[in-house]
């Protein structure tokens, strides 16, 4: 076909193609070139004219896949009816329960051994998750008395960096047990902080999801 004259378009096809071959081919496995073939004529400067490399692609296929989860989890800080503390472990509960997530640890790939991955995870880690949900949060939960700490900006970003990068299959590769030590541990530094916000069925649901990581890569 030719080249697709709305940009709106041509990236919404990429992307398209791009996930259902990270889905069945997995990351790692895909190629530009495999993308390329799969776009019914669309050239490689069509690609390169959106994206620059492979992992682009794939840091747009992850935001579109968690834009509107994102957008609830944010909805969270504004509740009425749960006090800081309860925001914090209905936060957790949203961002593991979300169906996209099995998606997410589908496509994934090796992050550890990748540099710049790993640095848009910590990236993401400190100046968006613990400043843009979990922070807000804390401050509401030292205001009503459900949350105590003098230091509110560090607890949320020990909290996001454990989270979102220590007990985080996908950086560590760890394996379904590691994984439930790991939360095992991440629930005793919390209560620790007098945080008594996740559960076994949050551990249970991240043991699914490290399996399906695994499975996938």
């Amino acid at each position: 076909m030719a080249r697709n004259k709305y940009p709106e378009e041509t990236v919404n096809l990429i992307l398209d193609v791009a996930f259902r071959l990270f889905m069945e081919k997995g990351y790692e496995h895909t190629s530009i070139q495999d993308i390329i073939d799969h776009l019914g004529g669309l050239s490689k400067g069509a690609i390169y004219h959106h994206f620059k490399s492979k992992e682009d692609i794939l840091y747009a296929v992850m935001g579109r896949m968690t834009a509107e989860s994102n957008l609830r989890l944010k909805e969270i800080c504004d509740r009425t009816d749960l006090n800081g503390k309860e925001k914090l472990k209905t936060l957790f509960r949203l961002s593991l329960d979300r169906p996209v997530m099995e998606d997410v640890f589908t496509v994934s790939p090796n992050v550890y051994n990748n540099p710049r991955f790993l640095s848009s995870f910590l990236h993401e880690a400190v100046e968006e998750s613990a400043p843009d949900y979990i922070l807000p949060i804390i401050r509401q939960g030292i205001a009503d008395g459900s949350i105590t700490t003098e230091y509110p900006e560090q607890l949320a970003q020990l909290i996001s960096l454990l989270a979102n990068i220590w007990i985080n299959p996908i950086i560590f590769e760890d394996s379904r047990e590691e994984t439930y030590r790991k939360f095992v541990i991440f629930d005793q530094v919390l209560k620790g902080l007098g945080l008594n916000i996740v559960d076994q069925e949050m551990l249970e649901r991240m043991c699914d999801l490290s399996s399906i990581h695994q499975n996938n890569n």
